[in-house]
């Protein structure tokens, strides 16, 4: 098995007076969709954030590639090739869907036909391409929130909830394109409460809780087995659909 692209060892974030990440220990696989799992306000999203360098780090080390990335500013961390679409989309409203994709090409011009795949994927951003970003719909912004991350091949893509409150035709279309990605290759670290989704693009699988890793293994395991989703979880995957 190969060295994991991504690996947190014991890390605690704290964000004012409340301590989030308690000594989170995760690996990402190289290739693949790695799901993040778990109830609301465990530290999912946390986590992402502290690997993207937002919120900092108290101890505990991040490695990219088993380069030590912890104390590097975000900018750093975006050329490294860590990809990152946040829950609230991070675009920019007020340039347009062209605009918005040049600004998140950090590595230069964009390819054509990188370009090419975003819009087969998203065609309404071919269609919108001279607009404002601030005039789409709510799950046409969400598609150039991915498509920005996607618009050059990343080492790592970090992707916080990119089905949420979408309709099921968006959340197909969501879900295609990034399976698109994965069969590209490219590593993945997934947060996803749509357990649909996250069984059909998982590989494998962390559980948080409490600002803590409590169990990690291959998605089919977990998808499969009802009694240990009531134990991570309080759920079962079926009930919650």
């Amino acid at each position: 098995m190969s060295d994991p692209i991504l690996k947190l060892e014991g890390v605690y974030t704290d964000i004012a007076q409340y301590h989030i990440l308690q000594g989170v220990d995760l690996e990402v696989p190289r290739g693949g969709v790695t799901m993040l799992l778990g109830r609301n306000g465990v530290g999912k999203t946390t986590t992402l954030r502290t690997v993207m360098g937002h919120w900092r780090a108290k101890t505990g080390k991040v490695l990219l590639d088993g380069q030590d990335i912890t104390t590097l500013p975000t900018p750093q961390i975006a050329r490294a090739g860590v990809g990152f679409v946040p829950e609230n989309m991070g675009i920019f409203s007020d340039l347009t869907v062209e605009e918005n994709m040049i600004l998140a090409a950090v590595s230069g011009p964009i390819d054509p036909a990188r370009l090419e795949w975003v819009f087969s994927a998203f065609p309404p951003l071919k269609t919108f391409w001279k607009g404002h970003a601030g005039n789409l719909s709510g799950g046409q912004k969400q598609m150039l929130s991915i498509a920005r991350a996607m618009v050059e091949e990343r080492r790592l893509y970090l992707i916080d909830e990119p089905t949420k409150g979408l309709a099921p035709a968006i959340i197909s279309t969501m879900a295609r394109a990034l399976r698109e990605l994965k069969e590209q290759g490219a590593s993945i670290l997934l947060v996803e409460q749509n357990f649909s989704v996250a069984k059909a693009l998982g590989d494998s699988c962390v559980v948080m809780d409490d600002g803590r890793v409590v169990w990690s293994g291959e998605m089919a395991e977990l998808a499969t087995d009802a009694g240990l989703q009531e134990r991570l979880m309080g759920l079962s995957m079926e009930a919650h659909q």
